[in-house]
């Protein structure tokens, strides 16, 4: 981006730099308002998946959905990754937010639809992790130079599914955190000559988590 201007983008417009600033006040607009177009086709792709697939298998609509993610990373290669490296730089943008919050209410829909089939919720987190799996393969494949838009959607779709019938997480930290917790005591108990140390005694702190 630094090497872009706005004289040069106004002259491969085909427009004078005055006209050019009617609509944008530099660069980093203009950039913007092309991050804004491509996530809009985006959402026009999945309204048009989730109209139109209602009823059909999950494995058809998954694939579905990871064909959009491919064909806007494909479709314009260049100008996909030249914008995936500027987003990041671009100043908070509350039309990209809602552009997004949109893909995932839209990914959510689909979830819903198969809430039987699957073993993830449809929540925000699931929508969350399915369009981080899609954008990050196909930039990933994007940045590398890949071309071939079938074996790259074959792979999204099956990270993809494979996750979504992964049996939720089932967290067990607290047990070993009160093993870990209850370590120290026993010790200190041998110590003493079998009465645990209560908290506070042989220089000890209280533990906070307590």
């Amino acid at each position: 981006m630094e090497a872009a201007n706005t004289n040069a983008i106004a002259e491969l417009a085909g427009v004078g730099v005055g006209s050019l600033y009617q609509y944008f006040p530099g660069k980093e607009a203009i950039f913007a308002e092309l991050i804004r177009r491509e996530e809009r086709g985006v959402v026009e792709g999945l309204e048009g998946l989730v109209a139109g697939t209602a009823g059909r298998p999950l494995e058809e609509r998954v694939r579905l959905l990871v064909r959009v993610g491919v064909e806007q990373q494909l479709t314009h290669p260049r100008l996909a990754r030249l914008l995936d490296s500027i987003e990041a730089t671009l100043p908070e943008d509350e039309t990209l937010r809602a552009l997004e919050r949109r893909i995932l209410d839209l990914i959510r829909q689909v979830l819903r639809d198969h809430a039987d089939e699957v073993e993830r919720k449809p929540s925000r987190t699931t929508a969350r992790d399915v369009l981080a799996m899609v954008k990050g393969m196909v930039d990933a494949a994007g940045f590398a130079g890949e071309m071939r838009p079938g074996p790259l959607e074959k792979r999204v779709f099956l990270a993809v599914v494979g996750y979504l019938r992964q049996p939720e997480p089932r967290g067990r930290t607290g047990v070993k955190r009160r093993q870990r917790r209850s370590e120290p005591t026993k010790a200190a108990a041998k110590r003493d000559g079998g009465r645990e140390a209560r908290p506070g005694e042989g220089g000890a702190d209280p533990d906070p988590e307590a």
